[in-house]
């Protein structure tokens, strides 16, 4: 920046002299300056996501005018669809807990609706008081980074097989073939007695049969990703009462017999709770309670994410379902009439991360042949390739339930075990999916018989 009035500088006579006077020059730069054109996104927002500052940077990636966006958005506006879910069940949780988080790889939209994949960082800016005042964000453009870590597990996989073909070409004793022989008989042998007991313990954490109910078709699927470790999701439907029934489907955090315990305490608080109060939101607020006292008030903080809901019948063969969400992925309702959309379940928190987590309660009605789907992440975060950066999704989920809409409930869950099938190596997680359904009315025939 040219500073008016001051003398002129004296003529270079060296290297150093010239070196210093183009330091200088670099150094005069404004920090405003500097901030608009860093290397890097930096952005501003209120404690509920509004943005209140953000640099052009930023701005550029983005597509978007600074009036567009300062004031009128909040910063999950500017992710991706799965992006703003993970944002709003895990990372503000997560960040108005700890004061700050580090390096989460999120998406961020771009024109024309592509996708920049990016890291970000948010630190919470605290009063004098201690009270929250804002959150400042940093985001890193990290298309080199995945390109890299392609790059990285294709060497990887190279080195492996080099590694597989050196050990095929070496020669063994006798001896020592028979003892590798004999260990890994022997392994196999332990292994199916730990996934015999394994089985019989996920089964135990599981209803055997669905009841069958009045009025509503029911179908439901449990895969398990892998047989040697404890999965976490679960499902029930119970009665309530002589004319209403509950139901739930939800996933614990963790793998293995900590996470058993939590998803067995899940379902017995869940049913207590509904037959005491069969309000959805109430039901989860009391799921809260016991799992904050229970796990975060000690130090070790367990959740999960749970959709609880009541179904009652209703004039002409419908059902009139109430539904409450806690930070799960949102239902799936497949109409009659052949379309299929989300069931919004707005203001939803992981259960048990916070002491007082609001829960909203939803209504809708299933005409006949309605279908309601609820799934666990397992389903829309199985992998469609190498990495971690290319997940099923949940838009893509909605476009498959659009094709095969309308559907009763086994037409739908035969439909899903297809495609989880399909998914391979890609399908890490274990899998929940239940459904309910109306049954379609049969046309009148004027036959007497």
């Amino acid at each position: 920046m040219c500073r008016s009035g001051s003398p002129p500088e004296p003529a270079d006579t060296g290297n150093g002299a010239g070196m210093d006077a183009a330091f200088t020059a670099l150094l005069e730069d404004s920090s405003e300056e500097l901030y608009e054109s860093a290397p890097c996104g930096y952005l501003s927002t209120l404690m509920d996501g509004t943005i209140a500052k953000i640099n052009g940077t930023l701005l550029g990636w983005l597509g978007l005018e600074r009036g567009a966006v300062v004031g009128r958005m909040r910063f999950a506006d500017l992710l991706t669809v799965g992006g703003k879910l993970y944002h709003e069940t895990h990372f503000a949780p997560l960040l108005r807990m700890q004061g700050e988080l580090r390096g989460i790889a999120l998406e961020v939209r771009t024109p024309g609706g592509g996708r920049l994949p990016v890291l970000v960082s948010s630190v919470v800016k605290y009063g004098t008081g201690c009270e929250p005042l804002l959150i400042r964000t940093t985001v890193f453009d990290a298309s080199d980074r995945r390109t890299y870590e392609e790059e990285l597990l294709r060497r990887r996989q190279e080195a492996e097989r080099a590694r597989t073909e050196a050990e095929g070409a070496r020669a063994e004793a006798e001896r020592a073939h028979a003892q590798a022989e004999e260990a890994r008989r022997q392994a196999e042998a332990d292994r199916e007695r730990l996934t015999h007991t394994l089985a019989v313990w996920q089964r135990s954490l599981l209803p055997d049969v669905l009841p069958v109910l009045p009025g509503l078709e029911t179908a439901v699927h449990y895969h398990t990703a892998s047989p040697d470790r404890l999965g976490g999701d679960f499902y029930d439907l119970f009665p309530v009462d002589d004319d209403r029934w509950a139901f739930f489907l939800g996933d614990v955090c963790g793998k293995g017999p900590e996470a058993a315990s939590i998803t067995s305490l899940t379902r017995y608080t869940l049913r207590a709770a509904a037959r005491h109060d069969s309000e959805p939101a109430n039901a989860l607020t009391a799921l809260n309670t016991v799992l904050h006292e229970r796990y975060t008030a000690d130090g070790d903080p367990r959740y999960c994410t749970c959709i609880f809901g009541i179904v009652e019948p209703g004039a002409d063969g419908r059902m009139a379902i109430r539904l409450a969400s806690g930070g799960h992925p949102p239902a799936l309702v497949l109409r009659a009439g052949g379309d299929a959309d989300f069931l919004p379940t707005p203001g939803g928190l992981l259960v048990g991360i916070v002491p007082a987590a609001p829960f909203t309660t939803t209504e809708t009605v299933l005409a006949p042949g309605d279908t309601l789907l609820l799934y666990t992440d397992g389903l829309t975060e199985a992998r469609t390739g190498p990495t971690r950066d290319s997940l099923y999704g949940e838009e893509t989920l909605l476009d498959f339930a659009a094709g095969r809409a309308p559907a009763a409930a086994h037409e739908v869950i035969s439909a899903l075990r297809g495609l989880l099938e399909s998914f391979g190596d890609g399908l890490d997680d274990d899998t929940a999916l239940l459904a309910l359904g109306v049954p379609a009315s049969r046309p009148a025939t004027d036959d007497p018989r």
